[in-house]
């Protein structure tokens, strides 16, 4: 950490010994700030989307077609959503259009679908736990992206500094050198 007296220890030394820690504290100061501001950006982002899907509706869809099964191997599995054509009940008239299904459904299966206020045909409203599990990734990705940049910091500051040792040894060889060989 260069708090010896060692001489030949450099400012540059010193400097690069303390970037991990000094990056460890900075990185333990900004996580309150870091989790606050995501979490209330991405609850108040949850709060505005929940608030539009509010005036949605449920209603039962019967699948038209069947939803193919994709290509995989033997033991995989799979809940791929694609979206099928479909018809449906709503206000006393019938409608067709396409809902999202799981992949393998069959022809005649009944699954539920949500309509806004203009009929357009959605996916299931968010619930408070997909929305509470949305800020929780939130946060951690901010964390994680907080950390990727302190550690790309570090790389950049390093290099600097290597780039520094290695023109001030540049200097003292050029200082030195000469008078190592010279003949007596």
């Amino acid at each position: 950490m260069g708090r010896d007296s060692n001489p030949l220890r450099r400012r540059s030394d010193v400097i690069d010994a303390w970037l991990v820690p000094v990056a460890i504290v900075v990185f333990l100061a900004l996580c309150p700030l870091v989790l606050t501001l995501t979490g209330s950006w991405v609850r108040a982002a949850t709060a505005s989307e929940r608030h539009a899907q509010a005036d949605w509706r449920p209603v039962t869809a019967t699948l038209v077609k069947a939803v193919p099964r994709p290509m995989q191997g033997p033991y995989s599995t799979n809940a791929w959503v694609t979206w099928t054509p479909a018809s449906w009940t709503a206000n006393g008239v019938k409608q067709t259009g396409k809902v999202p299904a799981h992949s393998g459904s069959l022809a005649g299966t009944k699954l539920t679908v949500w309509l806004d206020s203009a009929g357009r045909v959605h996916q299931a409203p968010l619930s408070k736990s997909q929305a509470s599990d949305r800020v929780a990734v939130t946060r951690v990705m901010a964390l994680a992206a907080l950390a990727v940049l302190l550690a790309i910091l570090i790389v950049l500051a390093h290099r600097a500094l290597d780039r520094r040792r290695l023109a001030d040894w540049e200097s003292a060889w050029r200082a030195i050198g000469p008078t190592w060989s010279r003949r007596r």
